[in-house]
C-alpha cells in the first residue's frame, strides 16, 4: 500500500483508480491504482521523496509506444505530459526540453529559431522522455544524435545532470542507470534557415501521411526493423496485411502498424503482436522484436 508523507505540500494532482484508456494512443487498458500529475520538476522531486520505498512506479508521456494491459497497472503512474512541459533556448544553438514535451514541438520550436537538425523529430509521436528512453527515430534520424546532456531523477527525488557519453545508446535502445528516469534533455543543433526547416518538416509529415495510417488508434511502428531489412516488408510478405484478432488488425496501409478499429482489448492487440511474430518466424526465419512496451496486468491476474 502506498504511503505519502506530508502530502499537503504536494502541488500536483493525485487520482485513485485512474482509467488509462484515454492516456495511450491505442485507447486500451485498465486502471492505475494511482495516477500523479506533477506540477513541475520540483513538485515531482518532492512527490518521489515522499513515497514508500517499495511503491511500484510507471512513467507515462503520450502513451504512444505503450500497450497497457486490460488488468491495469499496480502502484503509481506518473503522468509527465503537459506537466514537465518547458522548452527553452539555453545557448544560441542549444535547446533544453523537459520530458513531457512532445517531440514534434521540438522540431517546430527549433526551426522557428533558425536551427536545423531536429526536423526529423516531427515524425516521432511521443514525448521527450519516451524518445530518450528508447532512442526513438523517424525519417532516418535518431533522438540521441545531437543530445549533449540529460537530466535524470531517481525515486528519492534526487536530480542529476549527466553527459550523453555516460549512456550506452543503440538502435532503439538506451542503457539507463537503475532507478533513474529522464526528466529533460539538451540538444546541440546547427544554425539553419527557418523557412527551409519548416518546409522540410512539412514535406516529412506529408510523406508520413502518404505511407502510414493517420487518425486511427495505433502506437506507431510495432516492431523494430531487423538488420538490413524492414519489418513492414517482411510482415507484408507473410500475407498479414489486414489480418485481425478481435478488434485489432494489421494495417492495410503500413504492415508494421496494428490498429484498434473495433473496440479492441489490449489482449486482442497483444495476441496479434505474438501471432505476427510467429508467422514471420515460421515463414522467414526472422524474429521481430517489438518496439512497443507492454505493461500492466492481464485481465483476471
Amino acid at each position: 500500500m502506498m504511503t505519502v508523507r506530508a502530502s499537503q505540500a504536494l502541488r500536483g494532482e493525485l487520482q485513485e483508480n485512474a482509467p488509462l484508456q484515454k492516456l495511450n494512443s491505442w485507447r486500451v487498458g485498465g486502471t492505475a491504482d494511482r495516477l500523479y500529475r506533477p506540477a513541475d520538476i520540483e513538485d515531482l522531486s518532492y512527490f518521489l521523496s515522499s513515497l514508500d520505498d517499495e511503491e511500484p512506479l510507471t512513467w507515462l508521456g503520450l502513451g504512444s509506444n505503450l500497450l497497457v494491459r486490460d488488468g491495469g497497472i499496480r502502484g503509481t503512474v506518473i503522468l509527465i505530459h503537459a506537466a514537465l512541459a518547458r522548452i527553452e533556448l539555453i545557448e544560441p544553438t542549444d535547446i533544453r526540453a523537459e520530458a513531457g514535451v512532445p517531440c514534434a514541438k521540438i522540431a517546430r520550436y527549433s526551426a522557428k529559431r533558425n536551427l536545423t537538425g531536429a526536423e526529423f523529430m516531427a515524425g516521432i509521436p511521443g514525448t521527450v522522455g519516451g524518445a530518450l528512453a528508447m532512442n526513438a527515430g523517424a525519417f532516418g534520424g535518431e533522438t540521441w544524435e545531437r543530445v549533449i546532456a540529460v537530466e535524470t531523477i531517481d525515486r528519492r527525488g534526487t536530480i542529476r545532470l549527466r553527459k550523453a557519453d555516460e549512456f550506452e545508446v543503440g538502435y532503439r535502445s538506451v542503457r539507463l542507470p537503475a532507478e533513474e528516469w529522464f526528466i529533460a534533455a539538451r540538444w546541440h543543433l546547427a544554425k539553419g534557415n527557418k523557412e527551409e526547416s519548416l518546409q522540410r518538416i512539412k514535406s516529412l509529415l506529408a510523406k508520413r501521411s502518404e505511407t502510414q495510417p493517420m487518425g486511427v488508434a495505433s502506437c506507431g511502428s510495432v516492431f523494430r526493423n531487423p538488420p538490413g531489412d524492414y519489418a513492414a516488408r517482411i510482415i507484408e510478405q507473410s500475407g498479414l496485411k489486414g489480418y485481425r484478432i478481435g478488434g485489432a488488425c494489421v494495417s492495410e496501409k503500413h504492415a508494421n502498424f496494428i490498429i484498434n478499429d473495433r473496440a479492441a482489448s489490449a489482449a486482442d492487440i497483444e495476441s496479434l503482436i505474438k501471432y505476427v511474430q510467429q508467422q514471420v518466424h515460421d515463414k522467414h526465419g526472422v524474429y521481430l522484436r517489438p518496439e512497443v512496451r507492454v505493461i500492466g496486468e492481464r485481465s483476471g491476474d
